[in-house]
């Protein structure tokens, strides 16, 4: 639902009319995992299986179109639910494609898909360069969280709390780098003047 409002906010910015603006949503709250199960072969799709997933996107789409003006001043709630968002996307991404007999190494990365893409598929519809392709750490949280999480269960059993732990861990990583700026470096060295 938040993915769904913050896509939807987005719409709205960009002036896409209704119809635009809730299809932005949509595709931010549920393209990240449509595209992993797309890979991996789970058809039908995770949120046409269960329409509660549909039922919350939609939610999040109607309050924003009716409530925008106070939607848009809930933006540290939505950061916070966001940062969550990515740890439980990671790890659940992750471990759908390990039912499926996806190498650990891969899982990772459809992990990282699942909490990430929606936004990048967002941000390509609204003209923008997605976030994840930018200084900002977001993606790589969800990488290292996700190999951080496979790594302890070769020691751990799966329980609920290494999940949480690990998931809290990205939760942590994620505000702290955006509390203290932290940024991978640019590649602007590379450039040669001509």
């Amino acid at each position: 639902m938040v993915f769904a409002i913050s896509g939807t906010i987005t719409g709205i910015d960009r002036k896409f009319d209704l119809f635009g603006a809730a299809m932005v949503g949509m595709v931010t709250a549920v393209g990240g995992g449509t595209l992993r199960d797309l890979l991996i072969g789970s058809a039908p799709v995770g949120w046409m299986q269960d329409l509660n997933y549909f039922g919350a996107c939609c939610l999040g789409i109607i309050l924003t179109l009716l409530f925008f003006r106070s939607v848009r001043h809930w933006h540290q709630a939505l950061f916070l639910f966001d940062a969550l968002g990515i740890g439980v996307f990671t790890l659940l991404g992750l471990e759908k494609a390990l039912s499926f007999g996806v190498h650990p190494v891969l899982a990772v990365l459809m992990g990282m898909m699942s909490a990430v893409f929606g936004g990048v598929i967002r941000d390509v519809l609204c003209s923008q360069v997605p976030l994840i392709f930018r200084k900002e750490i977001y993606a790589t949280i969800c990488l290292v969280g996700g190999a951080t999480y496979l790594s302890l269960v070769q020691f751990f059993d799966r329980t609920n709390l290494l999940l949480a732990g690990c998931i809290a861990g990205i939760f942590i990583i994620r505000i702290l780098a955006v509390k203290y700026s932290w940024q991978l470096p640019t590649l602007n060295h590379l450039k040669h003047d001509s």
